[in-house]
């Protein structure tokens, strides 16, 4: 069975590339078969880290978004797609003038948004706005970025005044790593693999304590998604 895998949140910011890049090194490091989508053309950052496992992909064309159905039918895997801010009219398009929802559902794939959140007010309003026009029509898994805040309070008492309503929706919490160490590990363009493990002394790398922040982060990180993925 395919799974479909939407990064996404209107707001720009609230660390979507950074989950898509999460996302891909749990693909890799559980060897689970899996392809990537960037369809953040003006950064491109999931091809930049992961480009032999990466496809660009342009919203506003429909033969270029279809390939996502396409693949996901021709093989079971996981595929990921990075979407860049303000891409909601696009998705919603695609997804409305093509009837995608009825055909996931009548194919048994999966069709799952993580929707990034920060602990701004923009945020409570936009994942409002998402949750109530695909109201049980996809999984939803609203991502609380600690990268990206500390006070989700506002956010929080939007999910649980939802929760009994809503049966596709989840929450979940990706915690924050050390700032100087992610500046570090983009700097370096690393994988989170390599920012992990790559010690060589000839070239550059994390330092003994950077490598060991970052190996707890992803245990942190790769334990919430497994959870969540575990309930779809």
């Amino acid at each position: 069975m395919s799974i479909i895998h939407f990064i996404g949140g209107e707001k720009g910011g609230v660390g979507k590339s950074v989950f898509s890049r999460l996302l891909s090194q749990y693909f890799l490091d559980h060897s689970l078969d899996y392809l990537g989508f960037d369809a953040d053309q003006s950064h491109a950052t999931l091809t930049r880290y992961y480009q032999d496992y990466t496809r660009a992909i342009e919203l506003d064309h429909f033969e270029s978004i279809d390939q996502i159905m396409e693949l996901a039918l021709e093989t079971d895997r996981h595929l990921l797609i990075d979407l860049p801010a303000q891409s909601q009219r696009f998705l919603d398009r695609w997804i409305d003038d093509n009837g995608v929802l009825e055909m996931c559902s009548e194919m048994n794939i999966p069709l799952v948004y993580w929707y990034l959140v920060d602990d701004g007010r923009d945020s409570v309003g936009l994942l409002d706005n998402f949750i109530h026009k695909y109201n049980d029509m996809l999984h939803c898994i609203a991502v609380k970025n600690e990268g990206r805040g500390s006070d989700f309070a506002e956010i929080n008492t939007l999910l649980d005044g939802l929760n009994d309503n809503q049966r596709f929706l989840q929450q979940g919490v990706l915690p924050s790593l050390h700032e100087s160490t992610m500046h570090k590990i983009d700097k370096l363009d690393f994988s989170f693999w390599a920012a992990a493990n790559a010690k060589d002394h000839g070239l550059d790398h994390l330092s003994l304590m950077e490598r060991q922040r970052t190996r707890v982060w992803l245990k942190k990180s790769f334990a919430m998604i497994e959870d969540k993925l575990g309930n779809i």
